[in-house]
């Protein structure tokens, strides 16, 4: 029987998403996100301000203050200046959300001009202040002027007029204990949706929220604590952080106050603002997160001063960089000098950078951190210069686990995928491999990890041991007869019935497809060349 929480969460979702999804139209949901979250984003930046304002009044004895029936003359630069220390940004009353989309009801001519006036207005308040970097540029992605709002200017401000009223007429849940009684959570499900049905560009930067909660808790194990995970950490970070969404899982695991960082990159400008938003949103104070657009391997920000650094480095980190995507990589040996990437002695394929960012992830990790980062299980196996990066790796003893994960959990592709532990700490100088490929429960069209299969997997990481057709704890010694393959099937064996598997067999025949795959490769590199491209 479900809960009243559970009911209103639904409620919520439902209508919210209805809401989202009537505003569209003909656009494409992906397409028009933006603006949905970036009304839903405006709405809640007016009311929790107004909220502050009134809430301080009413304790000062002003009963009955509202702060949006004030005129804007009546807001001295004092008070301006005083809601931009506390808050980071000041709206003044006739631009709260709640009076535009009151005045839009009247008349929407000139909307989308005073809706640029509004966005504007609220990023220049934070104009060489603390809150600059968070807030700079949030709106852009909100093109006032775009054909996706219509084809002519009054049907632009039609659109915009219904999208006002939309997110106007959502309600906040208000029922205690509901975990979807915040703007955030509002916010995470419809990037969830939009993701969902967006195919391989939704999929590209989003991670299932249950997938994002298995990595934040195997980024937490601590086999010291009684508990078995942190209750407290330093910092955290995404390399790769698209929406944001999986540094909000340690806020959601640990509570925003046990986490004194939030750290984050992305190269798509869309998702970073996405991921500001995101922070916001979740109510994470802009002094206590930082997130940059640039290419993270070729431009890294947060780099640690030193190659001994401590401070500056991470303690929990988590990621799900894009798969197989092309770099410069060997086409650019100056990389070699790059410290991320020379201890290996090998640069990541161009059109390969799988291993890098986890180099990457690995060179920013503290001593005592922990990295969970998701991974395309050919990197695993295939030979060349990704072999020898493996090797390095975990010849260095840095490998702490594979986990095989189920297919079809990531939306935009059915493909499995495995989860790369890594750690500078490891008691052991063993590997832990797991295969969780039947952890799922079907929903719809996907599979879905249930908090049963997280619980499992996450029980077998911290035991550590051998078990039968689901874990193996593999030497080194051992790792290195299978030719430093981390290929989860060559380790945990499935007892179906079936003739058993001759793992050495099997592993050649892997290097023998790899091989023919790289030739393949060459081969189409040197054709293209020939064609003049």
């Amino acid at each position: 029987m479900e809960s009243p929480q559970e009911r209103e969460r639904e409620r919520v979702n439902s209508s919210i998403w209805k809401i989202a999804d009537d505003l569209r139209g003909t656009v494409d949901g992906w397409d028009f996100k933006q603006y949905v979250l970036g009304a839903l984003f405006y709405r809640f930046l007016s009311e929790s301000l107004e909220d502050r304002i009134n809430s301080n009044e009413r304790a000062a004895g002003n009963e009955g203050f509202r702060y949006r029936d004030l005129e804007d003359s009546q807001v001295g630069t004092e008070i301006r200046e005083g809601l931009i220390e506390e808050n980071g940004f000041c709206i003044l009353p006739s631009q709260l959300f709640c009076n535009v989309a009151e005045d839009a009801k009247k008349n929407c001519r000139d909307l989308n001009i005073k809706l640029e006036r509004v966005f504007r207005q609220i990023i220049d308040s934070t104009v060489g202040r603390p809150s600059e970097k968070a807030f700079k540029g949030l709106f852009d992605d909100f093109d006032v002027s775009s054909n996706k709002l219509g084809s002519t200017l009054e049907k632009k401000c039609e659109t915009l007029r219904t999208l006002l009223l939309g997110i106007e007429s959502f309600q906040v849940s208000d029922v205690p204990g509901s975990s979807r009684d915040t703007f955030g959570d509002a916010y995470e499900f419809l990037i969830t949706m939009y993701a969902s049905k967006a195919g391989k560009s939704g999929g590209e930067f989003f991670t299932p929220p249950e997938v994002g909660k298995l990595l934040a808790k195997i980024a937490l194990q601590d086999p010291a604590r009684e508990s078995g995970y942190k209750e407290r950490v330093g910092s955290v970070y995404d390399p790769t952080c698209g929406s944001g969404g999986l540094l909000l899982k340690f806020a959601k695991i640990l509570g925003a106050e046990n986490v004194d960082g939030f750290y984050g990159q992305d190269v798509n400008l869309t998702v970073y603002n996405l991921s500001r938003m995101n922070m916001i949103l979740h109510e994470i104070p802009f002094k206590k997160f930082d997130i940059y657009c640039e290419d993270t391997l070729l431009k890294p920000a947060f780099l640690p001063s030193s190659q001994d650094s401590v401070d500056d480095r991470f303690e929990c980190i988590v990621s799900n960089p894009p798969y197989s995507i092309s770099w410069k990589g060997d086409a650019d040996p100056t990389l070699i000098n790059d410290p991320r990437f020379s201890r290996a002695g090998k640069l990541a394929p161009k059109g390969k950078a799988d291993w890098s960012f986890a180099e990457h992830a690995l060179y920013y990790l503290k001593d005592k951190g922990c990295a969970a980062i998701v991974c395309f299980p050919g990197i695993f196996y295939r030979a060349g210069a990704e072999g020898q990066i493996r090797k390095w790796m975990t010849e260095n003893n840095y490998v702490d686990s594979v986990i095989s994960l189920p297919e079809n959990l990531f939306f935009g592709t059915s493909i499995s995928t495995c989860i790369l532990v890594l750690r500078k700490n490891k008691k052991d100088s063993k590997v832990l491999f797991v295969d969780a490929s039947d952890e799922f429960k079907h929903e719809g069209n996907k599979n879905k990890l249930t908090d049963e299969n997280i619980g499992h997997i996450l029980a077998l990481l911290q035991e550590r041991e051998t078990k039968s057709e689901k874990s193996y704890l593999a030497s080194m010694k051992e790792i290195e007869t299978q030719n430093w393959s981390l290929a989860v099937n060559l380790y945990v064996q499935k007892e179906n019935g079936k003739e058993e598997v001759d793992i050495r067999a099997l592993n050649r025949e892997i290097s023998q497809t790899v091989e023919r795959e790289e030739k393949t490769r060459a081969e189409l590199d040197e054709l293209i060349k020939g064609l003049g491209f």
